[in-house]
């Protein structure tokens, strides 16, 4: 992360239970504020379904939480209503952008935006890889595993891969065709592969 800030880029997380103590630090400063929080909320509604969405963002969190490039910590709340019935769900974010850099409006539309990818890869990292099970918890562990995790569903997408926890089975028992999904697509090692070994062209993992 700090790497990204330093080629211009910034970042948006949601906390998961991968970060128990970050994730604790987050929401004990919105149950007991130091200062009021910055509050925007949005409604919307599609057909007989009410969304409301209430961020909450704050930068007293900054220097307790060690957290390289850190600006803002936010408290997502979103509550839906259909057809008689009310759920409400709280999750928390960490951003490298500051309040001068994102308004809690434009930190909303970003979240709303990054969650409909991210749902779709957290979803196949929980359920598949088992996420929240993980015992790796120390230091930068954690994001360096969830790093190489979205690295491996990376790559079997991009190898048209329909279903990924078939493909992670056929990986396992072949270790030849795991080497080649992260090599597949340089020129370099097409060239040696065409000279060594033979592969079937009709697997669809490479």
């Amino acid at each position: 992360m700090p790497d990204d800030q330093e080629k211009g880029g910034e970042w948006l997380f949601r906390l998961k239970g991968n970060q128990p103590e970050l994730q604790a630090g987050v929401a004990l400063l919105f149950a007991h504020p130091v200062s009021a929080p910055v509050t925007v909320r949005q409604k919307s509604r599609h057909g007989d379904r009410l969304e409301v969405r209430e961020l909450a963002v704050s930068s007293d969190l900054n220097a307790w939480a060690h957290w390289p490039g850190l600006a803002q910590v936010g408290r997502l709340t979103s509550l839906r209503q259909q057809k008689g019935k009310t759920t409400t769900e709280t999750s928390y974010v960490i951003t490298s952008l500051s309040s001068d850099q994102a308004t809690p409006a434009q930190l909303l539309a970003l979240v709303r935006g990054h969650w409909g990818i991210e749902n779709r890869l957290q979803w196949v990292r929980d359920v598949t890889f088992d996420e929240d099970r993980c015992q790796i918890r120390t230091g930068a562990a954690p994001q360096v595993m969830a790093a190489l995790r979205n690295l491996v569903i990376g790559l079997l997408r991009l190898g048209q891969t329909r279903n990924i926890a078939a493909a992670l089975r056929a990986l396992a028992g072949n270790p030849r065709r795991a080497i080649t999904l992260v090599t597949a697509h340089s020129p370099t090692f097409r060239r040696i592969m065409k000279h060594g070994y033979a592969v079937d062209s009709g697997d669809h993992y490479i």
